[in-house]
């Protein structure tokens, strides 16, 4: 499976798509809301893209819920993880069991139209970040621990893969990477034992199959941003916190990625650094540019890691409501959906 995972404009694919999918180096895809138009609609384009690739694939969403779900009309509307707590009352079985059941109802929904994962959950703890806010569970690490470990149960019942982001965690920034680069100041400390406890809980519970860093610099611990820094990725990520699982870049296109330079030396400094697969979101011509000309190959244990990420389940759209967990799931977030 090729290192790169890029999108497509529409809502079906042109030949140029077509033809990328084919390419080695290309083994995912992500959606966005501008590729959908209905449940049936993704599904035949999801089904296009696999015919396409003809090849093993990747399809991923980020569906976490709340205001980052991008389908929307046809489907049921998962809560904001911050809200959970909330819904159950500020009593942690109660909203556990609503962490795990959202989980349920979203895979369940995603992996109908043809979708391998959904990039969830969020790990980062809601702190001063506007872009994180209510995407995170709460403002207690252990709490975030606990209501996450629930929600990666609700996946994992399910059949998909959890990929925990953004390591080693983007709450406690106030800038957003999507439009800069953000600059942590605290210490080591600080950093390793509140914002990388959730990421250290799951991993240490084998919960986490994939990891996404934050394009985020912690100058007390290294000098590069976390998702081009081999320090980062391999010394602390792999090494010392064990983790065996898929390290997907953010999108390589936010500009907290621009501080290694163009979109070849970005992807070149991702790989490098310990990512398997990388983002490349939104812009075309930098995707065909990498594919092109950036020093990148496929590795293969980078490809036996992003092969466990793939569906198992062949249930569609037709099976989804007969499926008792999908009835169990909306009954149990009935009023909040």
């Amino acid at each position: 499976m090729g290192p790169i995972m890029l999108d497509v404009l529409g809502t079906s694919l042109t030949a140029e798509d077509k033809e990328l999918l084919q390419h080695p180096l290309v083994g995912g895809l992500i959606l966005f809301t501008r590729n959908y138009e209905s449940p049936q609609q993704i599904a035949e384009l999801t089904a296009d893209i696999r015919r396409a690739a003809n090849k093993p694939l990747l399809i991923a969403v980020d569906h976490e819920g709340g205001r980052v779900q991008r389908f929307r009309d046809g489907f049921s509307l998962i809560p904001a993880m911050g809200k959970i707590w909330h819904y159950g009352d500020q009593n942690i079985v109660a909203a556990q069991e609503l962490a795990k059941q959202s989980a349920i109802l979203m895979a369940l929904e995603v992996q109908a139209v043809g979708i391998d994962i959904s990039f969830a959950p969020i790990l980062d703890i809601d702190d001063i970040s506007a872009v994180i806010g209510d995407r995170a569970f709460h403002k207690n690490p252990e709490i975030v621990c606990q209501l996450a470990s629930a929600f990666v149960d609700g996946l994992h019942l399910v059949g998909m893969k959890a990929t925990g982001k953004h390591f080693p965690g983007h709450g406690s920034v106030e800038a957003d990477s999507h439009l800069a680069l953000p600059i942590d100041p605290r210490s080591r400390d600080e950093i390793f034992s509140v914002d990388m406890l959730p990421f250290k809980t799951l991993i240490n519970s084998n919960k986490v199959d994939a990891l996404m860093p934050a394009h985020v610099i912690f100058p007390d611990v290294d000098p590069e941003a976390v998702g081009f820094s081999a320090y980062w990725l391999k010394d602390i990520l792999r090494k010392q916190l064990g983790f065996s699982g898929v390290i997907f870049s953010d999108d390589l296109s936010m500009e907290g990625a621009a501080c290694v330079g163009g979109y070849v030396e970005r992807a070149e400094a991702a790989q490098q650094a310990g990512c398997d697969m990388l983002l490349l979101c939104n812009n075309r011509d930098s995707c065909i540019d990498v594919i092109d000309h950036a020093n990148i190959s496929i590795d293969e244990k980078s490809n036996q890691r992003l092969l466990r990420l793939l569906k198992t389940s062949t249930s569609g759209l037709r099976e989804l409501k007969a499926n008792t967990h999908w009835q169990h799931a909306r009954q149990a977030l009935a009023k909040y959906l």
